[in-house]
């Protein structure tokens, strides 16, 4: 294994930017700061970029098994790791699900020889699996994703009792997609009473509303706080949902919130130019909604952003609105959004490591992972923030092919990223080597 002398780098870690050399070796961080001489290493003069620790993505669907002609493990996790991306919490709505034992452990047998990242995976419900969440291997899942809405096969999770059942007896952080079922169809009915089979994607937001996502968050946090339960809201959407969570640090919360990317950076203003492109649930919605979002980010009532990667084919995004599906692929670019809101002064880059690195690792309680610190794993992203990133430049790594942020041109270029102290992704080129490890846990 190849080790590092990482020169004049700008380190960003725990709250703190300074300049300082890392030392890599082993796989592991072996010096912060000091002298970091080392004959053996070899050297890299970051010239005053940005060093982050790699971000731990909570939400991505890879597709794998069952879809893999929209992506797979090998080609997504390329595409996080070429995005600054070093760890993944992967989701279980594939065929097979994810819902039993047998399911779970395919997943770590398919991602050990194939993923260039690091990997978890969620351990899914259903309206008849209770007693297999009890029985969860805490070793293997990283949290149980329950879709309290619209979802695919049978994941949707609408009978009181079970909801009930897992929220007083799951072992693991519970993850919830919250919108109400029942909103979205009487919404979807009156669309196509007004427009046909014609509905134009502006109406999405409007199907996907804001009511059925609070009346859904707002089940889940009540059924939260009744048992005590450890529970954690996907990709919140809407300034009333803010209400629903406290601010403050992540250590000691029971309850807590996520956004994602692209519900930052876009707003129902895009469905023009993006149609289709756009689509995905929960709806991006208004302006005044991303405001709240991105507020919440700062005040620390948003505790996690993640992306919710889930890649389609072109062609399936092509279709009319109302059989196009929701989705878009966003873990190569993730970083380079949020660099923008610091260069716009919405937030630090020291919250961005917070809220996609430290955050996500005290969550999950991931080993060893998530901070810059000696001995820690030296999964590392380089942003260059005096570089640019022309989007239609650079391939997409992607097996979908396409971006969503097609004419974008970023204030920032990730230069390397590191995975387990290997060198993974370096000045546009991607290493094809598996160098992923399964995410372990600090749990009693």
């Amino acid at each position: 294994m190849t080790s590092w002398n990482l020169r004049n780098a700008v380190v960003v870690n725990e709250g703190r930017t300074f300049e300082a050399d890392v030392l890599i070796a082993g796989g592991r961080i072996e010096r912060l700061g000091g002298t970091t001489t080392d004959p053996n290493a070899t050297d890299i003069d970051l010239d005053g970029a940005w060093l982050l620790p790699g971000m731990i993505d909570d939400q991505v669907h890879f597709r794998e098994p069952g879809f893999e002609h929209k992506g797979n493990i090998a080609t997504e996790s390329r595409a996080a790791v070429a995005g600054g991306t070093t760890s993944y919490l992967e989701m279980p709505n594939c065929v097979p699900q994810t819902v039993t034992p047998e399911a779970l452990l395919d997943k770590h047998t398919r991602a050990a020889p194939r993923s260039i990242a690091n990997y978890g995976f969620y351990f899914g419900a259903t309206n008849d699996n209770l007693e297999a969440i009890k029985r969860v291997d805490i070793t293997k899942a990283c949290g149980v994703k329950v879709f309290m809405g619209a979802s695919t096969g049978n994941m949707l999770v609408d009978d009181p009792d079970t909801l009930e059942g897992i929220f007083a007896s799951c072992p693991l952080v519970i993850a919830t997609h919250c919108e109400d079922t029942p909103t979205i169809l009487a919404n979807e009915a009156r669309a196509r009473a007004e427009f046909g089979d014609a509905v134009p994607i502006e109406q999405h937001p409007a199907i996907r509303s804001a009511e059925a996502c609070y009346k859904s968050s707002s089940l889940a946090v009540s059924l939260a706080r009744r048992h005590g339960s450890r529970l954690h809201v996907l990709h919140l959407t809407t300034a009333r949902e803010m209400d629903l969570f406290e601010t403050g640090p992540i250590d000691g919360k029971r309850i807590t919130a996520e956004a994602c990317v692209h519900h930052l950076f876009f707003n129902d203003s895009w469905y023009g130019p993006l149609g289709n492109d756009l689509k995905c649930n929960p709806s991006v919605k208004t302006r005044a909604d991303q405001l709240a979002l991105r507020h919440a980010v700062v005040e620390d009532r948003i505790d996690v952003i993640a992306t919710d990667h889930a890649p389609h084919t072109r062609e399936e995004k092509d279709a009319p609105y109302v059989d196009a599906p929701a989705g878009l692929p966003l873990v190569q670019h993730a970083l380079l959004t949020l660099v923008e809101h610091v260069k716009a002064g919405e937030m630090t880059i020291e919250q961005v490591v917070q809220k996609t690195a430290h955050a996500p690792a005290t969550l999950f309680e991931i080993a060893e992972r998530g901070y810059i610190r000696e001995g820690y794993f030296a999964d590392l992203a380089v942003v260059d923030p005096g570089a640019h990133t022309v989007v239609d430049e650079e391939p997409v790594h992607a097996k979908c092919g396409w971006t969503p942020f097609r004419g974008f041109t970023f204030r920032s270029r990730i230069t390397h990223t590191f995975v387990n102290g290997n060198l993974a992704y370096a000045d546009g080129q991607l290493r094809d080597v598996p160098m992923g490890a399964a995410l372990e846990f600090s749990r009693d």
